[in-house]
C-alpha cells in the first residue's frame, strides 16, 4: 500500500506574503491578545508576558505570528482535526512586480532543512493566541 492509502495524516503547507499597512494597529491588536492570554500583569507568567510584549512592539513579523492561529484555518472544516501545528513569520525583501520574488522551490528546500527529527517545523518565538 502507498503512503496515501495508509496514512490519515496530511501536511498542509501554506505560504503567504502579507503587507503590513498599519504597524500600530497590528502591534496594538497583538498586545491586546497577549494581555488576554496572560491575564493581569505581574502574575506567574510576568516575565514571558514582558518578553512577548517587547517582541510584538519591535517587530511586525512577531506581532503577526502571535495573532495567527492555524486552528482558525481548519477548525470549521468537517472531518478534520488539527493534530499538530507550527508556524513562523519573518520580515522579507519582496517586490510584488518581480516575477522571481515568489520562488517556492527555494523555500521548500529551506523548510526541509529546518525540520526537526520528529518532522515538526520550527515555529515563531512569540506565544500564539490559542
Amino acid at each position: 500500500m502507498s503512503t496515501s492509502e495508509t496514512s490519515r495524516f496530511v501536511r498542509l503547507r501554506v505560504e503567504m506574503v502579507l503587507e503590513i499597512t498599519d504597524p500600530d494597529a497590528l502591534s496594538g491588536t497583538a498586545l491586546e491578545s497577549i494581555a488576554a492570554e496572560y491575564g493581569e500583569p505581574g502574575g506567574e507568567s510576568a516575565e514571558e508576558r514582558v518578553l512577548a510584549e517587547a517582541a510584538v512592539r519591535e517587530d511586525g513579523a512577531e506581532a503577526l505570528a502571535s495573532l495567527v492561529d492555524p486552528f482558525d484555518l481548519v477548525g470549521e472544516v468537517p472531518g478534520v482535526e488539527l493534530a499538530q501545528a507550527s508556524w513562523s513569520s519573518e520580515s522579507i525583501d519582496y517586490d510584488p512586480d518581480d516575477p522571481d520574488s515568489w520562488d517556492l522551490d527555494d523555500e521548500d528546500d529551506e523548510a526541509d532543512e529546518d525540520e526537526t527529527e520528529d518532522g515538526a517545523q520550527g515555529g515563531g518565538g512569540v506565544p500564539h493566541n490559542g
